[in-house]
């Protein structure tokens, strides 16, 4: 008789009924790096929570990112002056960045008041404008670069090309995370990933634990949200009988390379796949929200996806990326009012739901909301003007907005000058804006640093400084 052929883990895993390991590569353990005493303390299990350096003012996040670079010129930076150089080339005297090219355009949209606070705000965001007086509108926010896969990488990782860790793996690596069923760190993203696509939330040389599970939120379905999320060929008692011997190989093959954080994230990953079965499905599941909180989010992509955030949030999510589509949908080089009538439509209500929702239910003292591009838009027409003009990609001066979490609600800080060409007082950079959200999260930004490669990281670098006009 001759003997078996080996049987490899590989083929262990696979036979073993699990089905659902590859959905959370984030559910994963790791040890404290050598050197990391002013980083955050280890946790007790897992991705257990963890005490951040000083009281926070948020405990997690809701990041509404819209690809392509919104026009703040047409939402959230008024400029009236623009009108007296419609058609007109811009001089270079005008202009700091004589790059800007094309003649002026201005927006065709009517800005309005809102709120005791009186933040003006376009007619294309009217529910929006329904919470002025909750939004903290940055008007003077600065890029190094105009251009997409860069820019993404710059907002969501600090840097336009290296390869080093998102924010929310920053976030999650600081606080840990408040439900071991679930990913600390949601990404969702619907029919199609970013430019950049997984980079914008990889954990990069923190270990794997913190890194983003992306989910594709165009499907509608709870099972096909998150594949494989169930088995219906084995009983849980029996997959738990199996992981546990599964994990007891496991642990012998890692005792023998105890260094080794992806075998420790590939290891742990099972574990976290096992409990989600228990509790994503619900997560995910918005028919079981009331009908009428359904209709105030809508039945379409963006309502489900900021539905399921919040959810998410309440469930103890540390950090929930919300893409507004792929394939750069802000990114109007044509007809760029036509574009953003039909994106703010898609957005407003369902990002005012939000806000409400998030109030009425106590959460959005403690959420952090924020909202933005890799960039924004130009003052000025990128074709001629009688084939439905569209505005370029500008990094010197566009708006974001931030609300609950500590920030002062009803307020505008900084201003660009009077054509939107760049700033002209209070810039803020990423790596400022950074800092200033790992402040309300409870965190020095100097101090929550990784050993890697001989050195100290952290998200901001060596730069960054906190915004402390925009804090409540």
């Amino acid at each position: 008789m001759s003997p078996l052929p080996p049987f490899s883990r590989r083929h262990l895993l696979a036979r073993s009924g699990m089905g659902i390991g590859g959905v959370a590569l984030a559910g994963l353990l790791c040890k404290p790096a050598a050197g990391e005493s002013a980083s955050p303390a280890a946790p007790t299990s897992a991705l257990g929570p963890r005490p951040p350096h000083f009281k926070p003012r948020a405990v997690r996040i809701i990041h509404l990112f819209m690809n392509g670079g919104p026009s703040q010129i047409d939402l959230f930076d008024p400029k009236p002056l623009l009108r007296k150089y419609e058609g007109k080339v811009l001089k270079d005297d005008l202009k700091a960045d004589k790059r800007i090219g094309g003649v002026g355009l201005p927006s065709p949209f009517a800005f309005a008041k809102h709120g005791q606070s009186g933040i003006e705000i376009s007619e294309l965001l009217p529910n929006i404008a329904r919470h002025a007086d909750d939004l903290c509108v940055i008007r003077s926010m600065q890029t190094p670069t105009p251009n997409h896969e860069p820019g993404l990488l710059m907002m969501n990782c600090g840097d336009i090309s290296r390869v080093v860790p998102s924010m929310g793996s920053w976030t999650l690596y600081g606080l840990g995370t408040e439900n071991q069923s679930l990913p600390g760190f949601v990404v969702m993203c619907p029919a199609g990933l970013p430019t950049a696509q997984g980079s914008n939330w990889r954990s990069a040389f923190l270990p794997g634990i913190y890194q983003g599970t992306s989910i594709d939120s165009q499907e509608s379905s709870p099972d096909r949200l998150v594949a494989n999320i169930s088995n219906d060929r084995i009983l849980p008692s029996q997959q738990r009988r199996q992981l546990d011997f599964i994990q007891q190989l496991n642990e012998l093959h890692r005792q023998a390379r105890p260094d080794d954080a992806q075998l420790e994230a590939r290891i742990h990953s099972l574990e976290l796949a096992f409990r989600m079965q228990r509790e994503a499905g619900e997560a995910f599941d918005i028919s079981r929200e009331p009908e009428a909180v359904r209709e105030r989010y809508g039945n379409h992509v963006q309502g489900r996806q900021l539905l399921i955030a919040r959810r998410l949030a309440e469930r103890g999510v540390r950090y929930v990326q919300v893409y507004h589509g792929a394939g750069q949908p802000w990114d109007s080089h044509q007809n760029v009012h036509d574009a953003h009538k039909k994106l703010c439509r898609e957005s407003d209500a369902p990002i005012a739901a939000l806000l409400q929702d998030l109030k009425d239910r106590d959460m959005l003292d403690d959420t952090l909301v924020i909202w933005g591009g890799e960039m924004g838009r130009t003052p000025t027409v990128q074709l001629p003007l009688g084939k439905a003009p569209g505005r370029d990609h500008h990094h010197d001066g566009f708006s974001v907005w931030l609300a609950g979490g500590g920030v002062k609600g009803g307020h505008v800080h900084g201003t660009t000058d009077d054509l939107g060409l760049s700033v002209a007082e209070n810039p803020v950079t990423v790596h400022d804006l950074h800092a200033t959200i790992l402040h309300l999260l409870g965190f020095d930004h100097e101090r929550l640093t990784f050993r890697h490669a001989g050195r100290d990281f952290r998200l901001t670098d060596v730069h960054g400084n906190v915004v402390h006009d925009v804090l409540a």
